[in-house]
This record gives structure tokens, sequence and C-alpha cells, in this order.
């Protein structure tokens, strides 16, 4: 028999949700593959499973549409905060990944969508914690695309939010052909783990323009952990405060890393978009 479905997004960003907390679920990277494809499957970015957990109200496990398995999702951690929320009546729930405990509350709706906030931590700043093949300043490290004399692209800031993020920091989001550098750089040498590739444009304004190429899913609509990642790139940097609106393709996030306890804090919307079963 099949395994009922939730299909969520946040911001454009789309998962198939899971209960495996009384059933344990294991599919295999073929499957997910297929169930990915959005022409012959259901078509999502993520693949999310709810378990038991012995520390937190549920473990998240995230496989990406190539079918592997990863550290977190900063958007699913919306979507499940709030499952998890409303079928337990309260508004806070925690959330273990295999890139850390993260906890989830309720923020204001706003404009009739549902927002909640995920204390996503520390962000990893340490070269060992991304991770890099060598030693290096995370601020920017020694990564370029195009020819030596004169690189299309170089020095990004990396950052760790669970997940490993190179954040490229460019004049123009819109004029950069995500699909082509994002994949060039997904799997480059100096980042073992592979990694996901921002680009971030920061603005007078106090906004940040981000495209994303996701490691394992392509060019995302938005990514959670991405605008994380590049709120903190971009503050190392000075090229912004500690807080700002992260504008993606599928809308914005606010995002602010805290002086108190320098943990960041992402606010943003999600949306239910319906049921099923997975064949």
């Amino acid at each position: 028999m099949g395994r009922p479905y939730v299909k969520m997004n946040g911001l454009g960003n789309d998962f198939v949700v899971i209960e495996a907390r009384s059933e344990a679920f294991r599919p295999t990277p073929e499957q997910v593959r297929a169930w990915a494809d959005r022409e012959h499957g259901i078509g999502f970015d993520q693949l999310i499973a709810i378990e038991s957990s012995d520390r937190a109200d549920a473990f998240m496990r995230v496989w990406n549409a190539d079918g592997g398995e990863v550290e977190t999702c900063g958007n699913a951690l919306r979507c499940i905060g709030w499952l998890l929320m409303e079928a337990a009546g309260r508004d806070a729930a925690s959330i273990d990944t295999l890139g850390g405990l993260n906890q989830a509350t309720r923020a204001e709706d706003h404009g009739g969508a549902r927002m909640v906030s995920i204390d996503m931590g520390e962000p990893g700043l340490d070269w060992i914690q991304i991770p890099l093949a060598e030693d290096m300043d995370t601020r920017g490290i020694e990564l370029q695309i195009g020819p030596i004399d004169a690189p299309l692209f170089h020095t990004p800031g990396a950052v760790s939010m669970g997940n490993p993020h190179v954040v490229f920091f460019v004049p123009d989001a819109e004029a950069v052909a995500v699909r082509e550098v994002g994949s060039l750089v997904e799997h480059h040498p100096l980042l073992p783990q592979g990694v996901n590739v921002g680009f971030a444009e920061p603005r007078a304004d106090g906004k940040i323009r981000l495209r994303v190429w996701e490691r394992g899913a392509g060019l995302t609509e938005a990514c959670g952990t991405g605008a994380c990642a590049a709120l903190v790139a971009c503050a190392r940097r000075n090229f912004t405060d500690r807080r700002a609106t992260m504008m993606m393709d599928g809308g914005e996030l606010q995002v602010e890393w805290r002086e108190a306890d320098n943990h960041v804090i992402m606010t943003g919307p999600l949306e239910i978009e319906g049921t099923g079963v997975l064949a």
C-alpha cells in the first residue's frame, strides 16, 4: 500500500512530506528521483520524512530531488514546524536534523500567509565546519570561475547552516547564469561534500537579492539555509547589517544574525498544496 503524503512549499521551494514516526520510511535513490520528476512523477525539490526523536518533538529527514540524503532544509523546517505546532496545539516546536537541532515558533501572519520563525542556531564559520578541503579564511575563500587574470566570480564567503554554502557577491543577481555557474561550483574539489551556491546582491536599501543553485536540486525558487548563509556572509564583509530582507525568486524571507547569542533567525511563509499517496 502507498504512503500518504502532504505537499507543501516555502516560497515555491516545494516538498513531499511523509509521516514516518510509526512506520519506517526508507526510499531508494531511484524512488526519490522518480517521485521528484516533474514530468512523470509528483515533482518536488525535497522529500521529507517526519521521524521520532529522543531530544526533540520530531526528527526531519531530507532527500534532495537527485535521491541523495542531505543534512537539513530551511524552508522545510518552517513547514514541518507548522505541522508539529498545529498537531500539538502549541506555538513552538523543536525539530532535530542531521544538521543539528532547531526551534520553530509561530510568527504573526502576514497578508493571510502562515508565518513561522526558525532558530537556525549558530552559523559554522570555521573551514572544518563547512567543510573545506583545506584551511582558509571563510570570509572569502580561494575559489574563482573564469579566466585566472580576470575571473567572472571569485572569493565567495563560505558558511555552514547545518549544510555547506558558498556565497558570491555580485553587482546584479539577475544577470548571473545561475544554472551554469552553480553546477560548476556544486562539486568543486575545495568542497568535498558538495555545496549550495548563492549569488547575493547587497542593495542600498538594506535588502539582499539572492539567487541559489541548490546542491542536488538545482535552481530553486528559494533556499532557506541559503538565505541565512547569504546574510551571514554579507554581514561578515560589512556589505549589510546583521538583519536583512532576503529577496528570492519565490518571495521574501526575513533573516537576522543576532548579536546576543550569535543565532540566525529566519522568518517566512509556508503553503499547503494538497495531499496524495506515493505509488
